[in-house]
């Protein structure tokens, strides 16, 4: 994983009407530095409970998983679209496992902890009925992380990878649904904490081998 990098930090800009109730995804770049807490970046802002808390703090999404979409849509990508967090560059992560850490800059560190999980929301800001539903099926949906180091994050900090657990189950796999029984077993046995949404699923994939 190497010179993999944040290539924009994005706040909300303004919140929007959504599809339920007012929406915080609208996000955009700032080219300050920005101080990441264990709740997530100061100056963002999560509208619906269900999107926010520790595990769900930051929502990191790839440059190359951005790239992906703006080929298969025939558009662009924008940092900050999809409501993320981070743009990254050169770092993987659709292909990061659950419980992966990654250092961003001098202090910050995150840990994977569970896929983005989208909801109509999305597809209302792509202006795509649907959306929401293609983005899961792609696996390429962005990770949600812990905070477990504050500190300060800006476009330009490396991300160096501190941790790689020895299962297989990645984001993508999980978003897919396409982690095998063996490979959630391998999971729970790993030793990795899990957020509760994920051990529940992983027991019940593992349970039907």
């Amino acid at each position: 994983m190497t010179r993999a990098a944040v290539r924009t930090v994005n706040v909300v800009r303004e919140l929007r009407d959504g599809y339920f109730h007012r929406t915080a995804i609208d996000k955009r770049p700032v080219r300050r530095a920005v101080r990441v807490g264990p709740l997530g970046l100061v100056g963002d802002e999560q509208v619906d409970r269900s999107h926010g808390g520790p595990d769900r703090a930051v929502y990191v999404y790839a440059d190359e998983d951005a790239a992906w979409w703006s080929k298969r849509l025939d558009r662009e990508i924008p940092p900050g679209l999809f409501g993320e967090n981070l743009r990254t560059t050169g770092l993987s992560v659709t292909g990061a496992r659950v419980g992966e850490q990654w250092q961003v800059g001098e202090d910050v560190v995150l840990e994977v902890r569970r896929f983005r999980t989208p909801c109509e929301n999305l597809a209302l800001r792509m202006g795509l009925d649907g959306f929401h539903l293609e983005f899961l099926r792609s696996g390429r949906v962005g990770a949600m992380c812990r905070v477990l180091a504050e500190g300060e994050v800006r476009a330009g900090d490396p991300v160096r990878r501190l941790v790689r657990p020895s299962h297989q189950v990645t984001v993508g796999r999980l978003a897919r649904g396409s982690a095998t029984p063996a490979q959630m077993r391998e999971l729970l046995d790993s030793g990795v904490p899990l957020a509760s949404s994920v051990r529940a699923k992983a027991v019940r994939v593992a349970s039907a081998s």
